[in-house]
């Protein structure tokens, strides 16, 4: 990809995103305003989407041949193991930490003396997040 592909998808993401809000942000306020915000924002993120498609399609065969040969299963499973451990065990230590503090703030409330029991639990909702990561970690390490 050569470089003035690379800064005519960069101005085309730019422009995408700035744009819409731009019109958004300037305008009178009434319900024709929204409309033709929506559709602004329609038509720049598919127009962007499509020329990304095409700066994406337009490289010769042989580079994708040899990225192919290059890159093993292996190696792309492992990437998906590393993203979805950590993904994962932050969703879940995010709703932990949801419940645990929430209940944490309602007991503080009523009693103060409870802030040390109560930040154990929420210290251990959090450690969730940080053994995905370190699990993604050792993955990567291994490849």
């Amino acid at each position: 990809m050569t470089v003035t592909v690379k800064v005519l998808l960069i101005a085309t993401l730019i422009l995408s995103i700035v744009m819409p809000f731009g019109y958004y942000l300037i305008g009178e306020k009434n319900k024709k305003r929204y409309k033709r915000a929506i559709g602004t924002n329609i038509f720049f993120y598919f127009g962007a989407f499509i020329a990304a498609g095409i700066m994406l399609f337009s490289g010769s065969p042989v580079q994708a041949a040899e990225a192919a040969g290059a890159a093993s299963n292996a190696t792309g499973f492992g990437y998906l193991a590393a993203a979805l451990s950590t993904g994962l065990s932050c969703v879940g230590g995010g709703i932990a930490v949801a419940s645990a503090a929430s209940a944490a703030l309602g007991a503080i409330s009523e009693d103060s003396s409870a802030l040390g029991k109560s930040l154990i639990f929420v210290g251990l909702a959090e450690g969730v997040c940080l053994y995905g990561l370190i699990i993604s970690f050792m993955i990567l390490g291994q490849l």
